[in-house]
């Protein structure tokens, strides 16, 4: 069924009485004009080359192209190939616990990656529903809103780590009221919750969130991962095992209470993780006990448009209203001229369509993997029409694929300076910034970022990557100054002086050593009353 994307900018058809209605006006001001001069046989001498039919067909055609360019902009299409366009389900949010605390190797090969795995496969069941992602350690982020997009919520989640949240600890309560604000608030159903976490350092608020949330209709389901035992913290940087102040290892441990309780107050259930297709099956056959109602999603609705047919009506009366003169002339020598530019204008139209079905193609080939077909159909386009800036976008990503990354940002500056649009702008120094990224070419990196956010500062993805990029940055200058440090360490203890022969006899030297012992032993003693006097449980950071 055809349809208008931008349906009020039809409203700009208005301005075609108005139009009319200033063709009138002009009328009558010549003919007023007219009668002013008085002598008609003057009159008559003075307009014997105007036409008064070419005034006409002048304001008829420029008019029609007005009311054809308005239709252009409002973009009439008629949707095919339509994906679970009308559908019945329900609003799940994700949360994951993404702290330092999954990364006990009780599950193996941890406690984050089992959990990835796991609701990776509840995504696949869960068909109709539609998928929001919060992330959460220390503080909470929104990483996806609610869509209907299911290979984009796995794709999100798997880009989930331990240093996507700067800030360490577990605040439940803070994920849960970031999953509850993802609703919509005017529903009293239809929505669940899906809390994955160890329950380490668990808040108090976190209960009296469930039941204020379970009042609102929301479900939640908790699944705890780990073991009550406990397990010692790997270090990703040092590949060691944690440590606390003291020295000692630290031990997380599965806390089954807390999260057995939120489950309760949130009038759902608690399940202890111990198979991932298991725990995944379970939990979809939950939710698919729930209510569900109908759920529109255009997201992924595949349309085919007819603007340009509309565009190229208007640039060909444009162009016949241009060579049509008031003045009478020889008919035969605009002919010619006016044929020209109607063939120009309608291979224009007929280029535009062949570039988008090649730029389609190169779409299929790409989201098939076959990168190197992508990228021969996009710079096919670009051999034709080089100003195509979604093709030289196109491109870029596919020659990240394969591997060409000089090549990529190449492509992808080219499409900057070509988009128009800021949002569509940002994203090319987005992707820019992240082959910039993976090359370690920290710098150009950061900058690719911090243009993206001037130009999107809803981009989140840009903001998160930019703080990356910005610690791993600090950290080499860190390694860079510790370097230096040492070679100038080294190179004092190459200039020092080397020492004389002692002078002193061996009586001497023995009561020396007495004195040093006991010397040694008073500072002990006065360390350990300091560290008496000390608080016994220092800041967290798992």
């Amino acid at each position: 069924m055809l349809q208008f994307q931008y349906l009020l900018l039809l409203a700009a058809l208005l301005l075609v009485p108005v139009i009319t209605g200033m063709y009138f006006f002009a009328r009558a001001k010549k003919k007023k004009a007219i009668k002013i001069i008085g002598d008609p046989q003057l009159v008559a001498q003075l307009m014997k080359q105007y036409n008064a039919k070419s005034f006409v067909q002048k304001f008829l055609l420029a008019t029609v192209a007005m009311a054809a360019l308005v239709i252009a902009l409002a973009n009439l299409r008629k949707p095919s190939g339509a994906e679970n366009v009308s559908r019945a389900g329900i609003d799940v949010m994700i949360a994951l616990d993404v702290s330092k605390s999954m990364l006990a190797q009780d599950v193996s090969p941890n406690r984050l990656e089992r959990a990835k795995q796991m609701l990776s496969r509840l995504i696949d069941k869960l068909g109709n529903d539609r998928i929001g992602i919060v992330i959460f350690a220390g503080k909470a982020y929104l990483q996806m809103p609610i869509t209907g997009d299911l290979p984009a919520a796995k794709m999100y989640l798997g880009s989930a780590d331990t240093e996507s949240v700067p800030t360490q600890g577990t605040v439940i309560g803070d994920a849960l009221k970031m999953c509850n604000a993802s609703f919509n608030t005017k529903e009293k159903k239809y929505k669940a919750v899906v809390l994955i976490s160890d329950g380490e350092d668990h808040d108090e608020a976190a209960d009296e969130i469930a039941k204020q949330m379970s009042n609102d209709g929301v479900v939640i389901y908790t699944v705890g991962i780990g073991s009550t035992a406990g397990s010692p913290i790997i270090d990703e940087r040092t590949g060691e095992m944690k440590k606390d102040a003291q020295g000692n290892t630290v031990i997380s441990k599965l806390n089954e209470t807390a999260l057995r309780s939120i489950a309760e107050n949130g009038n759902g259930g608690y399940m202890l993780y111990n198979n991932t297709e298991a725990v995944a099956s379970t939990i979809a056959a939950q939710l698919s006990t729930m209510d569900q109602r109908a759920v529109k999603d255009d997201s992924l609705t595949n349309y085919e448009t007819y603007y340009q047919w509309f565009l190229g009506l208007a640039l060909v009366l444009l162009l016949i209203e241009l060579f049509i003169s008031e003045m009478k002339t020889n008919k035969q020598r605009n002919l010619k001229p006016v044929a020209l530019f109607l063939a120009l204008a309608l291979s224009m139209g007929t280029s535009a369509q062949s570039e988008k079905q090649t730029i389609k193609r190169g779409n299929t080939a790409y989201d098939t993997a076959n990168f190197s077909a992508a990228a021969t159909s996009y710079t096919k386009v670009l051999q034709k029409n080089p100003d195509n800036a979604i093709a030289q976008f196109n491109l870029g990503n596919a020659l990240y694929k394969s591997d060409k990354k000089a090549d990529a940002i190449g492509a992808y500056d080219k499409s900057i300076n070509k988009l128009s649009k800021p949002v569509e702008k940002g994203n090319a120094y987005y992707n820019k910034g992240v082959v910039l990224h993976n090359d370690n070419k920290l710098p150009e990196c950061i900058e690719a970022y911090k243009n993206a956010l001037k130009l999107d500062p809803n981009n989140e993805d840009a903001r998160q990557n930019l703080q990356k990029a910005l610690k791993k940055q600090q950290e080499q200058k860190q390694d860079k100054k510790d370097e230096e440090k040492e070679k100038d360490k080294n190179k004092e203890q190459e200039q020092k002086p080397k020492p004389q022969p002692s002078k002193m006899n061996k009586k001497d030297a023995e009561e020396k050593l007495k004195a040093l012992l006991q010397k040694e032993k008073n500072l002990q003693d006065k360390l350990h009353k300091v560290n008496s006097n000390a608080p016994n449980k220092p800041e967290k950071d798992w």
